[in-house]
C-alpha cells in the first residue's frame, strides 16, 4: 500500500482547481442560486486536496477559502472599508486550510490502515464528510463567537434538499452534500483503478461492475431527494403588521437626530385600522431610544394605540453602565414590559473584542466603531397577549444554537430583525433572506423578516413565501401568520447530529493515525 493516494492533479493545476472553487462555490448560494454549483465546487476542492503532501493541502485549502471568502462575503468591504473584509477573510480560510489538512491527512492515512476495498472507501467517503461537518461547526462557534456564513448547507434553501433541514439540520445537510459528491467520486476513483488493472480484452465486461459501484452513491441521492416533507401542526394564526420604514439606516448615513423613528413612523401609518394583533419594526427602527427618550416613547405610544397592538423594535439601551442592541416589547397601555438583548453581537462590527491588542495594528479603523455592545443575557422569547414569539437580532439568524433554543423556550412564531442598510443592494440580503427560509424549515415555524431597506418577507413553516416586499421601498406586509407547536427532528437532535458526525470523522482520522504508526513498526 503506498504512503498516500496518487495526486489526481498536479500541485500547479490543484492550485488553479482551488482558485476557481471559490467562485463556483459561491454561485450556488443566493444571489446567484445556482444551488448546483454548490456541488461541483465541494467536488473541485475534494479533487484538489487528493495526495497531496501536508504543506501543499494547508495551501491549495487556504487559497480556495480565499477564493471562496473574497466571493462570498465582498459585501462586507462597503462597511468599514476592504482591510475587515480581507482579515475577516484571511481568519476563515485558516480555518478551512486546517480542514483541508484534514481531509487530505484521512485520505493518505485511512487506506494505509483500513485497506482499499469497497466496503472501505464507502468509509472514507463518510469520513471525510464528517471532517468538513467539523470544521463548519467549529469555524461557527470560535473565535468570539464564530462566523457560521458560508456553511454549504445554506446555499440550499430553494434546492430539493430544502426538505432535509427539519429533519437534519443546518450541520446534517452539509455532511449529507459532501458525502454525496465523497460517495460520487470514489465510485468514479474505485471503478477506473479497477479498469486500468483488466486486460483488454476484459474491459468490455468490466460495465457490471461500474454499475454495481454506482450503486451507492445513486442510491443515497434517490433516498435524499425522496425524503418525506415535515408537516409542522399549526395552531392558529397571529396578525402581523410588519413595516419596512426605508430610513437611512447605514452606520455612515447622513441624518438628523430622529430620522429613522420618523421613517418607521411614517410607514406605519398604513397599518392603522387593521386589526392586528402585533406590528413589527426592525433592528434600526429608531434612533431615539423611547426608554429615555420621551418624546420616542409618546410616538411608540402612538403606535400601539392607533395600531391597537403591541409594538416590536429594535432600539439601542443603556442599562446598568452597558450597551445592548435589543429589541423592546411596546404594550398599549404599559410601555416595556419586556426586552431582548443581542446574544451574538458582531465582532468587530459591533463591538471590539480586546480593543486595546487590536488598536496597536489599526487605530483608525478600530476607532470607527466607536461603542461597544454588550453581550446579552436575556431570554429570546416574547409574551404577547398569550403567545410565544422568537426574537433574535440581524446575524442571530445563522446561530444555530440562538435559533434553536427560542423554540425549545417555547416561540411558536421567529421574528427576524435585521438592519441591512450597511451592505446596500449586495448578496448579504438575499444571503440573510435565505437563512431566515432554511430556520423556518428547520423549526417548523414562520418566521417575519423584517429589514430596514429589504429584503423584508414572511415565511411559512414549510418554506413557502407567504408576502414580501422591495428593496429600499417604504413598505408594510400584513398577514394572518401561521403559528406552530410541533418540534421538528432537527430541534431534538440536529446538534447531537453534528457532534456524531464530527466525532466519527475526527475519531477514525486518529485511529487510521495510530494503526497506521503500529504497521510501520
Amino acid at each position: 500500500m503506498p504512503d498516500k493516494p496518487v495526486a489526481v492533479l498536479p500541485f500547479w493545476a490543484a492550485i488553479v482547481v482551488a482558485l476557481a472553487s471559490g467562485p463556483i462555490l459561491d454561485a450556488g448560494f443566493p444571489d446567484k442560486s445556482v444551488w448546483p454549483m454548490t456541488f461541483v465546487g465541494i467536488a473541485l476542492v475534494l479533487i484538489a486536496l487528493r495526495g497531496r503532501s501536508s504543506r501543499g493541502a494547508f495551501l491549495v485549502g487556504f487559497l480556495g477559502g480565499m477564493a471562496f471568502y473574497l466571493t462570498h462575503i465582498s459585501w462586507a468591504s462597503l462597511f468599514l472599508g476592504p482591510v475587515p473584509m480581507l482579515a475577516l477573510s484571511f481568519l476563515e480560510s485558516l480555518f478551512v486550510a486546517l480542514g483541508g489538512l484534514a481531509i487530505t491527512l484521512a485520505y493518505r492515512w485511512l487506506p494505509r490502515a483500513f485497506g482499499a476495498g469497497w466496503g472501505a472507501t464507502l468509509g472514507l467517503a463518510v469520513v471525510v464528510s464528517g471532517l468538513w461537518t467539523a470544521r463548519e461547526a467549529w469555524m461557527s462557534v470560535w473565535p468570539y463567537g464564530g462566523f457560521s456564513w458560508g456553511r454549504v448547507a445554506l446555499s440550499q434553501s430553494e434546492s430539493p434538499l430544502a426538505a432535509l433541514f427539519p429533519w437534519l439540520g443546518v450541520s446534517g445537510v452539509s455532511f449529507v452534500m459532501v458525502l454525496v459528491v465523497a460517495l460520487s467520486l470514489a465510485a468514479a476513483e474505485y471503478t477506473w483503478r479497477h479498469y486500468r488493472e483488466l486486460p483488454l480484452d476484459e474491459r468490455a465486461q468490466h460495465l457490471s461492475r461500474a454499475l454495481r459501484t454506482a450503486f451507492v452513491p445513486v442510491t443515497v441521492v434517490t433516498l435524499l431527494l425522496n425524503a418525506p416533507s415535515w408537516h409542522a401542526t399549526l395552531d392558529g394564526t397571529l396578525r402581523v403588521g410588519a413595516v419596512q420604514g426605508n430610513g437611512k439606516a447605514a452606520y455612515f448615513d447622513e441624518r438628523d437626530r430622529g430620522d429613522l423613528l420618523q421613517a418607521q413612523l411614517t410607514a406605519t401609518e398604513p397599518l392603522y385600522g387593521q386589526d392586528l394583533d402585533l406590528v413589527v419594526w426592525p433592528e434600526g427602527g429608531t434612533d431615539l431610544s423611547p426608554l429615555s427618550n420621551s418624546y420616542a416613547a409618546a410616538a411608540f405610544d402612538y403606535v400601539v394605540d392607533n395600531a391597537n397592538a403591541p409594538l416590536i423594535s429594535g432600539d439601542i439601551t443603556e442599562r446598568d453602565g452597558n450597551i445592548y442592541n435589543s429589541q423592546l416589547l411596546w404594550m398599549p397601555g404599559e410601555g416595556v414590559v419586556d426586552i431582548y438583548d443581542k446574544r451574538h453581537p458582531v465582532p468587530f462590527g459591533e463591538y471590539v473584542p480586546n480593543r486595546e491588542i487590536w488598536e496597536q495594528f489599526a487605530p483608525d479603523l478600530i476607532g470607527l466603531i466607536g461603542r461597544d455592545y454588550s453581550i446579552g443575557s436575556t431570554d429570546m422569547v416574547f409574551d404577547v397577549n398569550g403567545v410565544t414569539l422568537g426574537v433574535n437580532i440581524c446575524f442571530d439568524i445563522v446561530d444555530d444554537q440562538i435559533l434553536t433554543e427560542s423554540v425549545e423556550e417555547g416561540a411558536q412564531l421567529i421574528i427576524a430583525s435585521s438592519n441591512n442598510a450597511d451592505f446596500g443592494r449586495t448578496d448579504e440580503s438575499a444571503q440573510q433572506l435565505a437563512m431566515a427560509r432554511i430556520r423556518a424549515l428547520e423549526l417548523g415555524r414562520s418566521v417575519v423578516n423584517i429589514s430596514t431597506v429589504g429584503l423584508s418577507a414572511i415565511i411559512a413553516p414549510d418554506g413557502t413565501t407567504i408576502a414580501e416586499v422591495p428593496w429600499y421601498t417604504a413598505a408594510t406586509m400584513v398577514e394572518d401568520v401561521p403559528l406552530s407547536t410541533s418540534i421538528t427532528p432537527a430541534v431534538v437532535w440536529g446538534r447531537e447530529l453534528e457532534w456524531l458526525v464530527s466525532g466519527i470523522g475526527l475519531g477514525a482520522l486518529i485511529v487510521a493515525a495510530v494503526a497506521g504508526r503500529r504497521k510501520n513498526a
